[in-house]
Parts: structure tokens; sequence; C-alpha cells
């Protein structure tokens, strides 16, 4: 069969090089795909969001499955279009992405439905949001409702900074649209552990758990970022949390869906905080995670073809999910400057000097036959062990032998141990 996945980054080189495990999978395309996915499938020039272009793509290379990797054109309804046109295709519809899309209609939802998430409430006018947070206690938390790579939140410790963002985002439009309307959300206290499910919108198969690492610098210091590193499997999302979740939060989201006429098939990504008050939902995503997605595939047993044709055929009881036993570490290198400002267009060396370990391409390009950096995260040196300590080990050192211009990484992925 022949595939396509929509998408540029290391999640999408992290699913292009999933499917090309398939027995069932003769070719890939991935549009835009980048470096390192040209080493796998066909890329072709089409931006992620282009619609109309996508799906005149599809049709003309009579593509079997369609697999919409990112949030924007899943939100804008890509999947919607595909199915239009007869084309088989993994993602949700636009009228489920708005669980990510807009994080006003998320909370709504988690409040109708008794799914346990932050005290909230949504403002489109700055001074009422301002007189909101300056009666309130800090640090808070201000969302921009729709996406924004990642970056739409803010951690006000005061009221200054929420001030600050409040108006950056409805009166200056940082972000546009998305920031036009502004979630304000009680802050939790806790470590977060990341859950992404198989769900074809009456069943829900749980992947194995991660935690993602958002701060630039170690210790969790600097800017958020859409990422600098993962592991899985959690080293607190234990039998009795997986239990907890399923009956509080994964089978009350999925059946809230359905109840509200947007069923959800896909991948449903729950970002969780293990609060003293139990696990609470900090988001929810429409799509597989970055950098969530290179350690949860490597440890993926099942052909993932057959996972989404059974999600799209509706049939997710009828098949076993496996998962290796083993644990499975991603450390991001980046260009220096990320998440703010850097320059693109340096030579990655020592690529082919790995070994064993996958390095998944988030911002690259291939130019006159070279590798060169073409984004603020750049790899996701990936690797597995026996255990995280062993993966961790691992991992650093790939990191040691790969290297370019002004790159800077995390060293302490993985490593924060909980009592």
């Amino acid at each position: 069969m022949k595939v396509l996945v929509v998408g540029g980054g290391g999640r999408e080189h992290a699913i292009v090089w999933k499917i090309a495990q398939s027995p069932k999978v003769e070719k890939i395309y991935c549009a835009p795909g980048n470096g390192g996915i040209a080493e796998l499938a066909e890329c072709v020039d089409i931006g992620a969001t282009d619609i109309d272009a996508m799906v005149k793509f599809a049709k003309e290379k009579a593509v079997d499955l369609v697999m919409v990797a990112p949030d924007d054109p899943l939100v804008l309804g890509m999947v919607d279009a595909m199915e239009k046109e007869g084309i088989s295709t993994f993602g949700p519809q636009a009228n489920a992405a708005v669980i990510e899309g807009s994080k006003a209609f998320s909370k709504e939802l988690m409040k109708k439905y008794n799914i346990p998430t932050a005290g909230y409430e949504v403002f489109t006018d700055s001074e009422a949001a301002i007189e909101y947070v300056k009666n309130g206690t800090f640090p808070t938390v201000i969302k921009a409702d729709g996406l924004a790579l990642g970056k739409g939140v803010i951690i006000a410790q005061n009221f200054k900074e929420a001030e600050e963002a409040i108006c950056d985002m409805i009166d200056g439009g940082k972000f546009g649209k998305s920031g036009s309307r502004v979630v304000i959300e009680e802050f939790l206290t806790g470590p977060e552990v990341s859950v992404l499910a198989f769900t074809d919108g009456k069943t829900v198969k749980p992947m194995v758990s991660a935690q993602d690492h958002k701060r630039a610098y170690d210790n969790d210091e600097g800017l958020n970022t859409g990422g600098m590193g993962t592991f899985s499997p959690s080293r607190l999302y234990d039998d009795a949390k997986a239990k907890e979740c399923m009956e509080n939060i994964f089978l009350p989201t999925i059946k809230a869906m359905t109840e509200e006429g947007r069923p959800f098939k896909g991948v449903l990504y729950f970002g969780l905080m293990m609060t003293p008050n139990g696990v609470k939902v900090i988001e929810y995503n429409c799509r597989f995670g970055d950098p969530e997605t290179q350690v949860v595939l490597p440890r993926l047993k099942t052909d993932l073809v057959e996972i989404m044709e059974a999600v799209i055929d509706e049939r997710l009881d009828e098949i076993e999910i496996e998962w290796e036993d083993n644990a499975a570490v991603c450390v991001v290198m980046a260009s220096g400057g990320y998440p703010v400002e850097y320059k693109k267009g340096y030579e990655i060396f020592g690529l082919d000097n790995v070994g064993d370990l996958t390095v998944f391409h988030a911002g690259t390009a291939l130019k006159d036959g070279k590798i060169v950096t073409n984004g603020g995260r750049v790899l996701g040196v990936t690797a597995v062990g026996k255990d995280l300590d062993e993966a961790i080990k691992n991992a650093y050192d790939g990191v040691g032998k790969i290297s370019f211009k002004d790159e800077f990484h995390r060293s302490d992925i993985g490593v924060k141990k909980y009592n």
C-alpha cells in the first residue's frame, strides 16, 4: 500500500520510521518532510496546512492511507477534506480536533462532564481579565485559547507578569487570533506525565507513558519550548495511576466527545499532572505529541499501520497492542538562541557515527548533498535500554558523537528521581 504522512518534524520522522517497518507498506510519501525523512520516504514540497494541494496529491498518487500528524491541518479540517474524496485518513475530524484547537472548549467540556482539571475562567476583554487576576493568587496560568506552537502558555509569578501576558495576547496580538481569547487557570503543582491513546471513538487503548522536558535549560530553567527531550516510561505512572486515569479521564473524555456529537478518532494526547489531590488534566492534544512520539513508537511492537486501519474502521477493540518491556530516551539537540532567535544552514556532523541509535530529524534540510540545520529543534537523539538509566547513557553517548555550530542541549533528560 501507499501511505502519505503529513508534516515535517521529529514526530513525523518517528511516524515514517515506524510505518516503514510495516510489511503492508510499499511506498511512503511525506509532505513536506525533512532531510532525515528523505532517507525513508519521498518528500513532497507541499505545506502541511495546504489542504487542497494535499488532497489533490493524494488522489493523483492513489494513496491508500493518509496520516495527518500536526495540529494545524487537523484543526483546519484536512481529515474531513480527505474523507470527502473517499481517501482513508487517520486523525480526528475538525469538530473533534477542537479539543486542542480551543482551550476554552476543552475546559468547558471537562467542567460539564466532571473530568478533573484546574479551576479557570475565560476572557476576551483585557480589562476584565486584569481585574480577575488582581483579585487572584499567584502563580497563575495564562493560556492563549488557540494553537500557538506550544508557546501560548505563561506562568505568571506576580500581577505585573500576568497583566503583561494578558495585554500581549488580547491587545497586542502576540499569538494572532489564537490569543484574542485567553483562559486563566489555577496553578497546579506536581510532576507532569504524558499519556497518548489510540481511540476509534468507542474504544480507548492508552500507549506507554512518557515525560517531556519543556524548559530550555537544565533544572527546568529558561523559556518554555516545544520540548527539549523526553523519556518513557514515566517513573511515576504505575498501574494504580493508569486505572485512575482510565476511569476518571480517558473513558469519560471519549464518551463526552461522542455525546457532544464530536466523536474522536485518532490519537488523543493527555497532558496530566500528578497533584496532591489526584491526577488532573492540564491539556489535550488531538495528535501524537512531539517529542513524546520519539520515545513511545520505538517501544511499540504491533504494526502501526494495522492499528491505524483498526481506528479508521472502528474495530480497535479487535486488536491487541503490544509494547516492549524496556525504556527509551530522546535528547533534543537545538540551535543556539532557540526558542527565540536562531540561525539556520549549519552543516551537521557525525550522523553516520551513532551506531544503533535512532536520530529523528526535527529541523533539518538537505542542501548540496549535506544535512544542515533548518529549525530551532534540530535533532532528537533517541536510544532504548533495558531501563531508564541505560537508555539515558546510550542517548547521551549518541549526542556526544554529533555536532553543529551553536548547538545546545539539556544534560538532565530523564535524570530527576521522585520520592
